[in-house]
């Protein structure tokens, strides 16, 4: 089973993890694969998630819990899980999985693609206020109404009480402001796996930010790979930032003509777009979506359940992981 030589890998790792002192914890191998089940079978809350693993049988044997033994309280599971995401130990099952052998030769080591996503935070608008303290709360009793038609709000007058690291953002022009995070997601294109995953405070430039960092650590020391992404990568400072970093830019072109009737310009010359490479990089890339529509219809993450950004990008990793781990079996079991 791949979650279980994955938690061998990282035995170690998780061993200094668990408490030995006071009343008994969860151990950290149990949590980890119980947020994997909360991901598959799309559970929405902790308490939900006891309630199953109290009857099926799927559940218990999954996670190691014997047939009789009593499941945990659903408040002691989530204060030992919340503990645990913020050990960074999500990204590091996520790159133990795909470096385990059998995964790791159905990857490209010279192919990826890149791109973000918005995921709302657990925040609501009315808890977005001045930075001074001067904002009066929103109307009588505990969630009343309140109006903000003309009031000029920004990420640097303004700040959630409830999440102060998400932050107000809006992807397009014509498209709502939300307090959001950025969830980015780094792709081989021979399988379309994630294998690399960030979540950053939601910027403009976040994307290409995000995206030079997880190139750098996955790609191997001094390897020549291509990336590919959307027209928001296009942008003449990023796209030098990879040809420097020796990283062929598969982007595509963002051709907006301006109101003066003048095509935007762009690096992405002849000496990319000439070759068939380039146009297969453009048709894969699209297959990254399929792994954000996943993580947020059946992974339940396009509203986040945590606050905070460490705790964001662990939950976001971990549906990540569970999207590859549906996946895999399939794949492995493919004849080459």
């Amino acid at each position: 089973m791949l979650v279980e030589a994955a938690l061998t890998e990282l035995s170690e790792r998780l061993a200094g993890l668990y408490s030995h002192t006071g009343r008994p914890s969860i151990a950290p191998e149990q949590l980890l694969k119980a947020s994997l089940l909360q991901a598959f079978f799309s559970i929405r809350s902790e308490r939900q998630l006891m309630e199953q693993m109290d009857y099926n049988l799927l559940f218990r044997w999954f996670v190691g819990l014997e047939m009789d033994a009593r499941v945990w309280d659903a408040s002691t599971f989530s204060k030992n899980r919340d503990r645990l995401l913020e050990a960074e130990v999500a990204r590091e099952f996520l790159v133990t999985l795909m470096n385990l052998g059998q995964v790791r030769r159905l990857l490209s080591s010279d192919h990826f693609s890149v791109d973000g996503t918005m995921i709302d935070a657990w925040a609501s608008m009315k808890s977005f206020r001045p930075r001074d303290g001067s904002g009066d709360p929103p109307g009588p009793g505990r969630n009343g109404e309140r109006s903000f038609r003309g009031e000029k709000r920004s990420n640097e007058t303004h700040i959630s009480t409830t999440d102060p690291d998400a932050r107000l953002f809006r992807k397009g022009d014509g498209q709502s402001s939300r307090l959001c995070y950025l969830g980015h997601a780094l792709m081989e294109n021979r399988h379309a796996l994630i294998v690399d995953t960030s979540v950053t405070h939601a910027t403009g430039t976040a994307e290409r930010e995000a995206a030079l960092v997880m190139i750098e650590r996955t790609r191997k020391p001094g390897r020549r790979v291509t990336l590919a992404g959307d027209r928001l990568f296009d942008a003449a400072s990023f796209v030098t930032a990879l040809r420097e970093r020796e990283i062929t830019p598969h982007i595509a072109i963002n051709g907006t003509v301006s109101k003066l009737g003048k095509v935007r310009k762009t690096l992405i010359d002849r000496r990319t777009t000439r070759h068939d490479g380039y146009v297969a990089s453009l048709r894969i890339r699209k297959r990254i979506e399929e792994a954000f529509g996943w993580v947020k219809t059946v992974g339940g993450i396009a509203r986040l359940k945590v606050r905070g950004l460490a705790r964001a990008e662990a939950a976001f990793t971990f549906r990540i992981i569970a999207y590859n781990l549906v996946r895999l079996p399939k794949l492995i079991a493919k004849p080459t």
